[in-house]
């Protein structure tokens, strides 16, 4: 069974009339460096290439790339920048019609289920709680940071947003230069790490699991991130599916040809001429 996280409503008696949308709000930051390397750019298409859900169809599931997610309704400005994630229950297309600029949780009323994190030397610190991977015993002893934070005026960790503000059901983490992949539940309101069995994580509420997985994408052949079913396949593309397709119809093409040719082998031994036939 596939299960969305229902959308976490965030009081403030002094939000005005007519709240931001996804037009009012910054598609990105300036302040930040420029576009993402090429890894950061492949990695995500894949994700977003193989990712099949039972019972939900794909104009109902959005996937976002290095796409400004904006979290607290009080602080309409303050957002993270995820390098992928998904929302599941929304259109594909914003109100049916438009691409997004943006993700803006109050305006879509969807959280994301899943959010991927993919680190590198300069971002490891951002994206976990404590700097490089998290100890899970020392995040579950502090306080809610999170509104701690935002009491001060300052925005909280992804760690706490994810976690403490939009309660996502799962966060993934993939360092590519040591080949490690974390991966973190929501069970009672902390994020328990899931137990990685070669090099694989299962996520229950979607029925869907996620591996590491050594092949060639677009070209490059190296070690990826994709999903897989519940059988334990690697859920293919639509151009890998096309083309399996494509050589199973050749196949079957080739069998009924070689069948021909041994019927024709026959008849002619039988001095029956087959073309008379």
């Amino acid at each position: 069974m596939t299960v969305s996280l229902p959308f976490v409503e965030q009081a403030d008696p002094q939000k005005p009339a007519k709240l931001p949308t996804m037009y009012d709000l910054p598609s990105q930051d300036p302040e930040e460096p420029g576009l993402p390397d090429e890894f950061h750019n492949l990695q995500p298409q894949l994700l977003s290439a193989t990712l099949r859900l039972t019972n939900v169809s794909r104009e109902r599931i959005f996937t976002g790339t290095d796409l400004n997610l904006y979290y607290d309704v009080q602080n309409p400005f303050w957002h993270k920048r995820p390098d992928w994630f998904v929302a599941i229950g929304v259109p594909r297309l914003y109100a049916n019609s438009d691409l997004r600029l943006s993700y803006v949780i109050w305006d879509e009323q969807v959280n994301p289920s899943v959010i991927v994190e993919l680190l590198s030397p300069g971002t490891d610190k951002a994206d976990t709680a404590v700097g490089g991977f998290p100890d899970l015993e020392q995040v579950s002893k502090r306080e809610d940071l999170g509104q701690t934070i935002s009491a001060a005026g300052e925005p909280p960790t992804k760690w706490q947003v994810y976690e403490r503000v939009l309660k996502l059901p799962y966060y993934v983490l993939f360092d590519r230069y040591s080949g490690i992949l974390r991966a973190y539940q929501l069970v009672e309101e902390r994020y328990q790490e899931l137990q990685i069995l070669a090099g694989r994580i299962w996520l229950p509420d979607l029925n869907i699991g996620l591996g590491l997985w050594q092949g060639e994408y677009q070209g490059i052949s190296r070690q990826w991130l994709r999903w897989l079913n519940d059988e334990g396949n690697w859920i293919p593309t639509d151009f890998e599916q096309e083309r399996q397709q494509r050589l199973r119809a050749e196949q079957q093409r080739d069998t009924a040809e070689e069948k021909a040719n041994r019927m024709a082998k026959q008849l002619k031994a039988l001095g029956v001429d087959p073309d008379q036939i």
